[in-house]
């Protein structure tokens, strides 16, 4: 028994996240139907991070196990040959049969992206937040710098979260403003605002809650002296709104 290692990426824009669904219209059932039907038998596929719906991925990990004897290359090829094209195999590779990518992983990184301003793009209005009036970043920097740390993070965790516990681990929060945003061969000029959080794990709608509470302080709405109370609270309804799942991205899983 093969034991494959998958890194990949998705525009998650038209698929219900990762997680397997009755729907069948998730990264992860697609990727199994695939994968079966290259190999010609059934496997269990393991993800390292349960996207929700819209959410997107540059770095997703996967595994499996197989019987197959199609090489890493071959099985990399067939696979973006019969993936649909917003759904990319960047990297494939043997592993050991106990790697598990989601319990191996040591922490993960997600990005957020929102816009200022009214200047709308026809290519990456799928990819971020655009908020109207300017923020106050001074004020959400010093907030998220309250976030970071071991925190139970009841406040920030969606309906619907299985986790046994609520206690996470953020090891960082960096808020950065970038003037233009490459793409193709060309700078989109719009004020940016990229907001990249680094945790050992995240509560369901984590991040996207994060954002939107942080957002609330840069609105002037809520007090950076009052998020430390929002997180001693451990009431989802005293923190910001969750933010669109258009502007949030796996970044990267590390182990």
């Amino acid at each position: 028994m093969r034991h494959i290692k998958l890194l990949l990426e998705y525009d998650g824009s038209n698929y219900h996240g990762w997680q397997s669904q009755k729907s069948g219209n998730t990264i992860q059932d697609i990727l199994y139907e695939r994968i079966v039907s290259i190999t010609g038998s059934q496997i269990r596929l393991a993800g390292a991070s349960r996207t929700d719906a819209g959410v997107h991925a540059l770095g997703q990990v996967a595994a499996f196990s197989t019987n197959s004897d199609l090489s890493i290359d071959v099985l990399k090829r067939a696979l973006n040959a019969k993936l649909p094209k917003d759904i990319r195999i960047l990297a494939i590779e043997e592993t050991d049969g106990a790697f598990n990518p989601r319990f191996d992983a040591v922490k993960k990184r997600y990005t957020y992206l929102m816009s200022i301003g009214r200047n709308e793009s026809a290519f990456l209005h799928k990819y971020r937040w655009q908020m109207k009036a300017s923020l106050n970043l001074d004020a959400m920097k010093e907030a998220g710098s309250l976030l970071t740390g071991e925190h139970d993070f009841s406040s920030l965790r969606g309906s619907g979260c299985s986790a046994k516990t609520t206690v996470r681990h953020i090891h960082s929060l960096e808020i950065t403003t970038l003037h233009t945003m490459e793409f193709m061969t060309v700078s989109i000029n719009a004020g940016w605002i990229k907001i990249s959080i680094e945790a050992n794990a995240f509560l369901r709608h984590m991040v996207r809650n994060i954002v939107g509470t942080l957002v609330e302080v840069g609105k002037g709405r809520i007090a950076v002296k009052d998020v430390s109370a929002i997180l001693n609270a451990r009431d989802r309804t005293k923190a910001g709104p969750t933010a669109p799942a258009a502007g949030l991205f796996l970044e990267k899983v590390f182990y």
